[in-house]
């Protein structure tokens, strides 16, 4: 979660050495802030699974994660790409699932769940295979266009789900927590030149397809105790 504008008289009151963010995907904007906000201190974040546990952690201040992560052995842990979905195999892994059902391949993977792709010298998670919305045959991961969001000064946080839609399937919205404690009141004018300069940075990144139809100014977003936004199914 990136630091509030109004918490800045808290944050000049503590100096930590180390900061590790966990639980959602550490997009940029969210370590620049952080970066911000706590200049001397080593930024990283971390990745866990919850069949395999703790895989790595990567404190270069960078999302993703370097490319030699991949086809080595890493404390323990091995990483491999198929299908495009991220699969670890850990001493630390779970024995099975209650009730039965397969867990491991026949490598001794876990299939993480995690689509991830390279840009380069380094892979990013581009979201959970389970949580794709489908826009007329178009997959769209959430948070991908949630990463867009985020970097908008005014924003807080902010969660991308799909809405059925007769024509397309579905239809991108998002719902966005802002910065700062007092927002403009609901349908004014701030928030109809916010949300518009918001849609803005979408179309001028993503896809027409990825940009939100809807966006909606939340006091808050429900956060589950790994960490993570809770997503509705």
């Amino acid at each position: 979660m990136a630091p509030r504008a109004d918490d800045d008289a808290g944050e000049r009151n503590i100096a930590p050495g180390y900061v590790r963010l966990s639980g959602e995907i550490a997009d940029q904007a969210v370590l620049d802030s952080l970066r911000a906000a706590f200049p001397s201190a080593t930024i990283g974040h971390a990745y866990a699974s919850t069949e395999a546990g703790v895989v790595f952690d990567v404190n270069d201040g960078l999302a993703g994660f370097p490319t030699e992560y991949i086809g080595t052995v890493r404390n323990g842990v091995a990483m491999k790409i198929l299908d495009g979905t991220l699969r670890i195999r850990s001493s630390g892994a779970a024995k099975g699932y209650v009730g039965g059902g397969p867990l491991f391949d026949a490598a001794g993977f876990v299939d993480s769940g995690d689509i991830i792709e390279r840009h380069g010298e380094r892979f990013y998670f581009a979201g959970r295979k389970g949580g794709v919305i489908n826009i007329g045959g178009l997959k769209v991961h959430p948070e991908e266009i949630e990463a867009v969001i985020n970097r908008h000064p005014c924003v807080r946080m902010s969660l991308v789900r799909g809405r059925q839609n007769p024509v397309t399937g579905s239809i991108v919205v998002a719902d966005v927590v802002l910065k700062g404690e007092g927002q403009a009141p609901d349908k004014s004018p701030q928030q109809i030149a916010l949300k518009d300069d918001i849609l803005k940075l979408c179309r001028e990144t993503l896809p027409r397809h990825k940009v939100p139809a809807a966006i909606s100014f939340v006091p808050a977003l429900k956060v589950a105790a790994t960490g993570k936004l809770v997503r509705r199914q």
